[in-house]
């Protein structure tokens, strides 16, 4: 089959698929992220992500990762939220849950329709295909940007004209070779709406991370104490955190999520319901959530942070009853919850 009729076959499957945007670019089109990680790494930016370094070499090379692929197909599903994500952080006795944790796992939901089109486009090529959701070192986003999907902002989060900020991104490396597209541009102009909401200043410079001050690293990746500078600046964020996506001016243009996949199941629990969770009782209400991969211990301490600054003295006794809790971090943050609190 002609290789231009192959990726429009392509492309209308993937939308009948649920995908919102399809683009296409060559593994080795972004050679400059090698170069843009190992700063990244040396800098220390990565805190106690020792993943990224281990495997440096596939993620700055999509080409390295699977030499024999010659296409890599990016595709983005749109999980645009309702309501405001930034409403929940003047309700300081509820817990504030990043949008994408507060329906089903991300990780099935696209994964599940990228082996439905991956093993349709094997089937009707013959060419060979793997797939690739967020578990693999992959570096989607500069890859969606040359496959013309968004840009990166300022952020470093990737967003497009007519989906805003809120997309999940999906790989399917294939040995097809197809047409490629126009890598995007730029258009954050003169904006830094971005850099200025960050509550804990994780921007030190337009385009560029330290994940050590960042709340979703703080909250996700971060093990054992966080230190005390920043809790107070995370508010009553317990997994994740929103704010530099939902001021972006883009979201004006963003598409209504279309799996039901995506409707908040989570939403904005009180923190005294959160505290109280044994391993057992986190692990139910939490099952098919992305939540869950954090563990109890890691959780319960970003709720004690979230209780110590919510300025409820009427929170003290659920912080005081972990204080001998048999966790180290989730003990030294109700002490530092009840110091707040008094």
């Amino acid at each position: 089959m002609d290789a231009a009729v192959l990726k429009e076959r392509l492309v209308l499957r993937a939308l009948e698929e649920g995908f919102s945007k399809v683009g296409i670019c060559a593994p080795d089109a972004v050679p400059e992220t090698a170069g843009r990680l190992r700063a990244f790494l040396e800098a220390g930016r990565h805190g106690q992500m020792a993943w990224m370094a281990e495997r440096e070499a596939w993620r700055g090379s999509a080409a390295a990762l699977w030499p024999e692929a010659r296409s890599v197909i990016m595709l983005a599903e749109v999980y645009t939220p309702e309501a405001d994500p930034l409403a929940v952080l003047e309700r300081p006795e509820r817990a504030a849950i990043s949008v994408y944790a507060q329906g089903k796992d991300y990780h099935d939901l696209v994964k599940r329709r990228l082996k439905r089109l991956g093993g349709w486009f094997a089937h009707l090529s013959g060419a060979e295909i793997k797939v690739f959701v967020d578990t693999a070192p992959v570096m989607e986003k500069p890859l969606a940007q040359a496959a013309g999907l968004g840009w990166q902002g300022k952020h470093t989060n990737l967003l497009a004209r007519d989906l805003g900020s809120w997309f999940f991104l999906g790989a399917i490396f294939t040995t097809e070779d197809l047409p490629k597209d126009t890598a995007e541009t730029g258009h954050c102009g003169r904006c830094t709406a971005c850099l200025d909401i960050c509550p804990t200043k994780a921007f030190p410079a337009p385009y560029q991370l330290d994940a050590r001050r960042c709340i979703s690293y703080l909250t996700i990746e971060h093990k054992g104490p966080v230190d005390a500078e920043l809790r107070g600046l995370m508010g009553n964020r317990i997994y994740g955190c929103d704010d530099c996506l939902a001021i972006c001016p883009w979201n004006k243009f963003a598409q209504a999520a279309k799996d039901i996949g995506y409707q908040p199941r989570v939403g904005a629990p009180l923190l005294a319901d959160l505290a109280v969770l044994d391993d057992a009782a986190f692990r139910a209400r939490f099952a098919g959530s992305p939540i869950k991969r954090i563990g109890r211990d890691r959780f319960v301490r970003n709720v004690l942070y979230a209780i110590g600054n919510s300025g409820d003295r009427g929170l003290w006794p659920v912080a005081a009853a972990l204080r001998g809790d048999s966790d180290p971090a989730v003990a030294d943050a109700a002490e530092w919850a009840c110091g707040r609190l008094a």
